[in-house]
């Protein structure tokens, strides 16, 4: 009777299938018959409205031959279609038509002139009414916005001729291309990505449902309109006729909103742009900040001479004697918890849990790296760790071939690894309570010790099995955290608590009988330590102990009898203690909240090693002749970076939270965005306030100087663009107008060289053009700026960058992007934690790109320095600023790769005043600094094979989850080679649960 069910329940399944697919294939006979009949009605209205412009214009003629050569719409069309789209359709939905769209695309870039015969009748309407419409309209028209200039229009002309188009070219508010197809477009795009996981079966089936007919009345319309442009006249609205045929444009779509962009004169035929790979790269040269607000014990020093300590999904080896970096850039996500083996060699690290630009999750793990080669020696977790690796340890009894790790998750699980093995050996769950830490015990290869909120927990190992005995207080207060703990000489273990309190914990006397359990650790004395907790310890090579206090912000030597010898007070500035470790000689090192690292000894005081912003980072401006940067950040920090010796030339705080800025072109000044609507100009060399002015209540989003310094654009979230003139050097500044029009935020705005036009984005997808000159006018015939030579390009909509949007972008992937002084690349930050390289002008559809990763967060900002010798990156909230050093491929060798991260020359240790004379544009092309290389085929190419280590035997296959070892010294494997689907928007876990110090 089971059998016969089951039987049953398959066969009216299958019926059930078979049933949706012929609906589906009813559904889309329908929307397929209702876009013919639109499209005759369309046709019908374009010819009444034709007939009505004919006996008012003259010289048909001479306009003809203008639009004659104006052929390969349909291509444009199937590209702008495949281009960029987010709807709401169903599944199901999305699924039948993006397969059936697909195949109707693909044929109609081929030739359609086979398929002639079944529409014969239908395209010899279309060419009469076609033969109507090619007389222009008038200006004074009404029911239709007239016609922009043709294509042989002057560049740059100086005002808006054109206001009656302003519904079309400047809002976008029209009905979309070709009605209920662009309609479905709209829900399409993305469905395009969802649909490759389908089976081919299923594809098969939908498109073969599809009746025949109508599918070829389809693929002929897109073809003839891709031969000739009188079935495209025909079926657009009459609105888009006169853009399309004189405006020569491409249009995307954004959220199911059509981005019109007009192709530039000097492209003949847009059928032939092509957009390959830069032959420039992009290596990491340097890290700036460290992770310390939130993780702890995360600082220490290797034999090497490097400390080791991490940022974003970076472990950096920073040298500070030599002032060079090394980077292991395995990890896919946040790095929040270090370990070093007993041999100082090898090192763990371990990463939270993310989610790639699909959606997929990317699994928190623990990767064991070897710090001298940098390569990757074994990953562990996968599929284990749920939340991410809160804390892990190297066992010390048996030369570190175990490994112990907390997950973070509801029930911080402990794991015991034999990490060579790739095998777990014992697992169980601790508490619901926040772990803080996990150590073996140094001398006894069976006991582990955790701690965390409200206990501690000691632990007998023994094969698979972990058995628990928790620590007792007894007479003794139980503190609200064991914050950290350690090993004394003796074999007790010493603990540091949140009330101040170091706990010496001794084994008892009494042996446990066999099988009863672990033998008990009890208190056996009790020191005062610290005001405020209690947060990290150290133990020294000579048996002394360093403790580091919250509150009070000390670090304290004990001596072997626990008794304070000395102590010294970190400075405020620094903020709290996070991670201590010993250094070189008498030197101990400081990890601190404030993100700093600091070197120092008792006598002598504090060294500021690594510092970076606290908060998250927005603000990012190049110095328009050194090599120098800007950054700002929602800390109200504002700091000046020297990008040649890699440090902190000055930083001022202040009284807002920074979002963005710019140099004067003079590099005499900069301004300076923030929150609330207020801005800054600060003087670059003194940091001295120059000036404050304030424009609406809103956060300020761009601000932008003229490439002669005489003018300033604000960009603010208020919808308005304020302008200032500018005078004395950029001290001096005075309203000029106001640019009133956008429906949204302003993101972006670039200058005109001549000073007359800006070119500006928003929140909503708009591309609006502004004639300066003429009071701030709006530009309503867009296609008179088609041809205008940018001075900067920031602006992530336009017609020479569309190429970088991802399929299925919703719109706020792109939080970026700038394009080389020497116009060769375009650099762009995304939301997925990568940074992207393109050719310039990228003007295809998913254009290929160099893609790297570094960040964990949202990538915020980009910015070449000058001479376009590196590139900066900001990260969001991860707080972290990459330096990226541009390489052309042909000139990558191992001796390149090996000396890539050491510091040049101190040519300019400290900063000199700019120079008096009148900063030259730098904005025109410029010589490249390097030659070009030849470029490899494919993004995915791997780096040469001569320049690859030997890999490990124990390294992991690679796969979406296991990314390849990462070599960034010998290999450039990974600092080189774009890397897909490791990428992630998730930048933080949940972090710890500390008590306020």
């Amino acid at each position: 009777m089971d059998g016969f069910t089951g039987s049953l329940d398959d066969s009216m399944s299958g019926a059930s299938v078979s049933d949706v697919n012929d609906r589906l294939s009813a559904l889309e006979l329908r929307v397929q018959q209702q876009e013919d009949e639109l499209t005759v009605m369309k046709a019908a209205l374009a010819d009444v409205l034709r007939r009505l412009a004919a006996s008012e214009v003259s010289a048909a003629s001479s306009t003809k031959k203008q639009h004659g050569g104006k052929g390969g719409a349909a291509l444009r069309e199937a590209y702008s279609m495949s281009c960029i789209a987010n709807g709401g359709t169903s599944g199901r939905k999305r699924d039948s038509t993006s397969v059936t769209r697909k195949e109707t695309l693909s044929s109609a870039a081929k030739s359609g002139t086979d398929r002639k015969k079944e529409v014969s009748s239908q395209r010899s309407l279309m060419e009469e009414i076609q033969e109507r419409e090619e007389s222009p309209r008038p200006k004074d028209s009404a029911p239709s916005p007239s016609s922009p200039h043709p294509p042989q229009t002057p560049q740059t002309p100086q005002t808006p001729q054109r206001p009656a188009q302003s519904a079309d070219s400047s809002k976008g508010h029209v009905p979309p291309k070709r009605g209920p197809s662009v309609k479905r477009s709209s829900g399409m795009e993305r469905s395009q990505s969802s649909t490759w996981d389908s089976s081919e079966d299923n594809r098969n089936k939908l498109v073969k449902a599809a009746s025949t007919s109508k599918l070829l009345a389809k693929v002929v319309k897109n073809a003839e309109r891709h031969k000739d442009p009188v079935v495209s006249q025909a079926k657009m609205s009459t609105r888009e006729k006169n853009s399309q045929a004189e405006g020569n444009h491409i249009k995307m779509f954004m959220r199911g909103r059509p981005i019109t962009m007009f192709i530039p004169s000097d492209v003949e035929n847009y059928d032939d742009v092509r957009t390959e790979l830069p032959s420039e790269r992009l290596k990491l040269e340097w890290v700036y900040g460290y992770r310390g607000r939130d993780c702890r014990a995360n600082v220490y020093l290797l034999p090497t001479g490097e400390i080791v300590y991490f940022i974003a999904s970076v472990v950096a080896l920073f040298n500070y004697e030599e002032r060079t970096q090394r980077h292991y850039l395995g990890h896919t996500d946040c790095v929040k918890c270090l370990a070093i083996h007993p041999d100082k060699i090898r090192i763990a690290t371990g990463q939270i849990a993310g989610v790639d630009k699909d959606g997929r999750p990317l699994q928190p793990h623990v990767r064991i790296w070897d710090s001298v080669s940098l390569s990757t020696l074994q990953v562990i977790g996968l599929g284990t760790f749920e939340r991410g690796v809160g804390s892990l340890a190297f066992s010390k009894a048996d030369s570190g071939q175990h490994l112990s790790v907390i997950d973070d998750c509801n029930d911080h699980m402990l794991t015991v690894w034999d990490w060579q093995k790739k095998s777990k050996i014992a697992e169980i769950k601790t508490t619901n309570e926040v772990v803080l830490a996990v150590e073996f015990h140094p001398t006894d290869p069976n006991t582990i010790v955790t701690c965390g909120k409200s206990h501690i927990f000691f632990w007998t190992w023994t094969g698979t099995s972990l058995a628990r005995k928790q620590g007792i207080f007894g007479k003794y207060e139980k503190p609200k955290f064991i914050q950290c703990l350690a090993f004394l000489s003796t074999g007790d273990i010493l603990t540091g608590d949140s009330g101040g309190i170091l706990l010496v914990w001794t084994r008892s006397s009494a042996e446990t009988p066999t099988g009863k359990g672990p033998r008990a650790f009890q208190i056996s004395r009790q020191v005062k330590g610290h005001e405020g907790s209690v947060f990290c310890m150290c133990e020294m090579r000579s048996g002394t102990l360093l403790t580091g206090g919250g509150k009070d912000r000390k670090i304290i030597l004990w001596d072997h009898e626990l008794r304070a010898d000395r102590d010294i007070e970190v400075p405020d500035q620094y903020g709290t203690i996070r991670a201590v470790s010993e250094g070189k000689g008498d030197e101990f090192l400081v990890g601190t909240s404030r993100n700093f690292i600091l070197r120092g000894t008792f006598n002598d005081g504090f060294l500021v090693e690594v510092q970076g912003h606290t908060d998250e980072l927005w603000g990012l401006a190049s110095h328009p002749s050194r090599e120098m940067f800007l950054t700002c950040a929602q800390d109200r920090l504002v700091c000046l970076w020297n990008a040649v010796d890699h440090s902190l030339q000055w930083s001022r705080t202040l009284e807002e939270h920074g979002h963005c800025a710019d140099f004067h072109p003079s590099g005499a000044v900069v301004a300076i965005g923030t929150h609330s609507g207020k801005w800054y100009v600060l003087d670059a060399e003194t940091t001295d306030l120059v000036a404050i002015h304030t424009d609406g209540n809103e956060q300020l989003s761009v601000m932008r100087f003229s490439e002669d310094g005489s003018l300033l654009a604000v960009g603010s979230h208020d919808n308005f663009i304020y302008l200032y003139t500018v005078s004395d050097r950029g001290r001096k500044y005075s309203r000029y107008g106001k640019c009133t029009g956008h429906s949204s935020y302003i993101t972006h705005l670039d200058w005109s060289p001549d000073n007359s036009f800006i070119m500006s984005n928003s929140g909503d997808y708009e591309i609006l053009y502004w004639d300066v000159p003429n009071g701030c006018k709006l530009i309503r015939n867009r296609s008179e700026c088609k041809d205008i030579n940018w001075a900067t390009y920031t602006c992530v909509l336009g017609y020479h960058v569309f190429g970088v949007w991802p399929e299925g972008s919703d719109g706020t992937d792109i939080n970026a992007l700038i394009r080389s002084h020497n116009r060769k690349v375009i650099a762009l930050a995304d939301d997925f934690c990568k940074v992207h390289l393109f050719a310039y002008p990228c003007s295809t559809p998913k254009a290929p790109s160099h893609k790297y990763s570094a960040h964990s967060s949202h990538v915020t900002n980009v910015s070449f320095l000058y001479k376009d010798s590196h590139l900066i990156s900001t990260g969001g909230k991860d707080t972290s600023i990459m330096q990226w050093r541009l390489v052309e491929k042909a000139s990558l060798s191992l001796t390149d790769s090996l000396l890539s991260n050491s510091a040049p020359h101190r040519a300019e240790p400290i900063f000199t005043p700019p120079s008096i004379d009148k900063a030259t544009p730098t904005q025109g092309p410029v010589p490249p600094p390097t030659a070009n290389g030849t470029q490899e085929p494919s993004p995915d190419s791997p780096p040469p094979t001569e320049l690859a280590p030997p890999v490990s035997e124990l390294t992991p296959p690679r796969s979406e989850s296991t990314p390849p070892p990462s070599d960034s010294t010998v290999s450039l494997k990974d600092s080189l080679e774009p890397s897909d689907d490791t990428a992630t928007p998730s930048d933080e876990g949940l972090p710890p649960l500390t008590p306020p110090s």
